[in-house]
């Protein structure tokens, strides 16, 4: 059975040579992730180059995620690196402290703005939630607390205002530059930080574009505002990640798990894709195997409908990435052999379609949850049609045969498709059936005999222009 969840994976010092790419791919990877938080430029390229390398080498079109690291609001240095807050005492957080001044009173802040965002009462949660301070008085630009919860506090660490409401915006200089950098790289997705609306997300996108960028925009839901804006956000991205780790410090971890299911729902409701991040086999850095509540984990975000799943620390700086993946896999085609919750026919029912392409992924899919039909073709130059077949919950596979490559990486991240390379050199349609038909047996997809649902336009070249359907039976040359 083909597994249909897609694995997204972090590179970094675990997992940028291209020995261990090679592995990384055929143990499952689908979508490499660059963070930009990390590394410098150079970095960023040389992992991009034995990617695409390591991809060629493995026969596969693997996508590439550049993600900016958008505004995240830290701490700055210590003198002498790190402080130990204590229950009840106080503790002062600055912008306009030295940035080596921090001591066991108080330490600077890098947004200048945060005195504005907080009032007496308020609650600060640092290094993702292991240090709560209670809000006293500000006084400038100096913010009094009160250590609720303490421990070792050292540099850098992020700093979160509990219910959300920090002003930083969405981009910052550095991801400016680093959008010019992934359009550079063709990134194939760019991932938009701590996004608070559906403008950031658009902003980003134009921004993208107008350095020549063509890649999918991915807007990351890790921020109070964004779930409350989420429609304006889901609108005007292409993919949805949950990314749980600031969100959940800022709105709760009891109501992360449906906050979580309620953003898989809506995203998969609006025809976008939709990825589950963060913390996902977080063990595996250090570990052969996950932990049984990871597999839960990333079994019940499977069985909700994300698209993809995503590996962060574990495989760029974790002892065991390719273990990382293979075990990532085996839990997704786990997941995928169980029912699932919502029938396959009801979908979009009473719907009314504009666009004809759309239209005839539904017929598609509907005609092939009601035959025995063993696989899906679809010719597609943008990978939408495809994008529309896999909303449909279906256990057939999805083929996209397009000759573009950034079209191929791009479905790598849709759910229950799979890109196969294929240009039409003929216009015989008899004769483009039986190309079809021998690509698929030669790649063992189909058997002699199998019979297969085919789309296609009238306008080879055409994006979106879908306009027929087929069910073939497959036969030998």
């Amino acid at each position: 059975m083909l597994r249909r969840t897609k694995i997204v994976a972090t590179l970094g010092p675990a997992s940028e040579r291209p020995k261990t790419l090679r592995k990384m791919i055929d143990a499952g990877l689908d979508v490499a992730r660059i963070n930009f938080s990390h590394g410098n430029a150079d970095d960023h390229r040389e992992r991009a180059r034995n990617l695409r390398k390591a991809a060629d080498d493995c026969g596969r079109d693997v996508g590439l995620l550049a993600d900016l690291q958008g505004p995240k609001v830290r701490i700055r240095r210590f003198a002498n690196g790190s402080a130990r807050l204590r229950e009840g005492e106080s503790f002062f957080l600055d912008s306009a402290l030295g940035l080596s001044d921090g001591g066991n009173e108080g330490v600077g802040v890098a947004l200048e703005s945060l005195h504005e965002d907080v009032t007496p009462g308020d609650i600060l949660l640092l290094n993702d939630g292991l240090i709560s301070l209670e809000v006293v008085s500000v006084d400038g630009t100096r913010i009094h607390t009160t250590v609720i919860n303490g421990g070792i506090l050292s540099d850098h660490k992020g700093i979160n205002l509990k219910g959300g409401g920090l002003s930083a915006p969405a981009l910052t200089d550095v991801d400016r530059e680093n959008i010019k950098l992934a359009a550079e790289l063709d990134a194939d997705f760019l991932a938009v930080s701590f996004v608070r609306s559906g403008a950031d997300v658009t902003e980003a996108r134009e921004l993208f574009e107008a350095a020549g960028g063509h890649g999918l925009i991915v807007a990351k839901v890790e921020r109070t505002e964004a779930v409350e804006n989420i429609d304006s956000i889901i609108a005007a991205a292409d993919v949805i990640m949950v990314a749980r780790g600031d969100l959940g410090v800022e709105m709760g971890y009891a109501e992360l798990t449906g906050i979580q299911k309620k953003l898989i729902r809506q995203t998969r409701k609006a025809h976008k894709i939709v990825i589950t991040a963060t913390q996902m086999m977080e063990s595996m850095i250090e570990n052969p195997i996950p932990t049984r509540a990871e597999v839960s984990d990333v079994a019940n975000a499977v069985i909700d409908g994300s698209d993809a799943v995503m590996l962060s620390g574990e495989t760029a700086v974790g002892k065991h990435p390719i273990e990382a993946i293979k075990a990532m896999a085996e839990v997704c085609t786990g997941a995928e052999k169980f029912p699932l919750p919502h029938g396959r026919t009801s979908h979009r029912m009473n719907d009314h379609f504009e666009l004809v392409d759309e239209a005839i992924a539904m017929a598609a899919m509907y005609t092939a949850n009601h035959m025995s039909v063993k696989a899906i073709i679809a010719m597609t130059e943008s990978g939408s049609t495809t994008r529309w077949m896999s909303r449909i919950r279906s256990d057939i596979p999805i083929y996209a045969f397009t000759p573009h490559k950034a079209t191929s990486r791009r479905v790598a991240m849709y759910r229950g498709v799979y890109p196969v390379s294929f240009a039409i050199g003929t216009t015989d349609v008899r004769r483009l059936y039986q190309d079809i038909f021998n690509t698929l047996l030669s790649n063992k997809l189909v058997e002699v005999g199998d019979l297969v649902i085919f789309t296609k336009g009238d306008l080879d070249g055409v994006s979106g222009s879908t306009n027929a359907m087929k069910v073939l039976a497959v036969k030998e040359e």
